[in-house]
């Protein structure tokens, strides 16, 4: 069974901790098995790439390295909030802002 996890792929979050501390972005994959994010333009890393058919040029690229779930936090209302669970009308579990009370979409 997957874990259920207070960010999904598209939220834009903070980072709370670590070297990328403050910065925000939107994320773009989550590795569930090892409960990290690659977060849009954090925690960005030198890679030498070598030259291929795709990219003759080749040389150093920088790319987004992953981050750690626990140091992210969500973003609603262009303030970082922890996220709760409940219910709406519906029976439907949603996610909601701890801060404002209200539900994120």
């Amino acid at each position: 069974m997957q874990q259920k996890l207070h960010i999904k792929v598209g939220d834009t979050v903070k980072v709370i901790s670590g070297e990328s501390n403050g910065q925000e972005g939107k994320i773009l994959t989550i590795d569930r098995k090892k409960s990290r994010a690659i977060v849009e333009g954090v925690n960005l890393m030198k890679k030498h790439q070598k030259p291929s058919a795709t990219d003759p040029q080749g040389g150093i690229v920088e790319k987004e390295s992953s981050i750690h779930i626990s140091n992210l936090m969500i973003v609603s209302d262009g303030q970082a909030s922890r996220t709760g669970r409940k219910a709406d009308k519906d029976g439907k579990m949603v996610r909601y802002s701890k801060k404002s009370g209200k539900v994120i979409k």
